[in-house]
């Protein structure tokens, strides 16, 4: 009985030691979740506005437009409610209203550190996930004329040559 004992008490204790080696694989899985889904948004809103000539208001224009650009809009892994905060092409004004503004693309929420560097920043709400990386070169979400300074090439927002 005392040897049933003493091997359930070893089993608890590395159990206990295992636990958190449990939990930092989670979330080192939902960082790369979170990669997979912030760069299958920005690809999203990029091949809209390559197809529209403009960027999307809103994320769910995404899933109205046929052929589908996009087969669902994932949510955020790192946060509960599983909201993405959005990176627009122009700033809000005075007031703060961001509807019907452009979105460029989409960012986590948490405020946590990473276990991974992704683009030099190590806190998910760092973690820019955009279709363009050049903001100047769509004045009020519109893509810029063919031949202006920081065309797209190709038809995609932000590759510039």
């Amino acid at each position: 009985m005392v040897m049933l004992l003493a091997l359930i008490t070893i089993m608890g204790i590395l159990l206990m030691k295992g636990i958190p080696a449990i939990s930092t694989e989670v979330r080192r899985e939902q960082e790369a979740e979170l990669i997979f889904r912030g760069e299958s948004l920005a690809k999203g809103i990029r091949i809209f506005a390559a197809k529209s000539g403009r960027y999307p208001s809103d994320l769910a224009e995404l899933e109205k437009v046929r052929p589908r650009i996009i087969r669902k809009i994932y949510k955020d892994p790192m946060t509960e409610s599983g909201e993405w905060d959005f990176i627009y092409a122009v700033q809000p004004g005075a007031s703060g209203d961001t509807r019907s503004l452009p979105i460029v693309g989409v960012k986590s929420k948490s405020q946590l550190d990473s276990f991974k560097i992704y683009n030099q920043k190590t806190i998910y709400s760092d973690w820019a996930f955009s279709a363009t990386n050049n903001l100047l070169a769509a004045p009020g979400g519109q893509l810029p004329p063919q031949g202006f300074p920081g065309s797209p090439v190709k038809g995609l927002p932000g590759v510039t040559k």
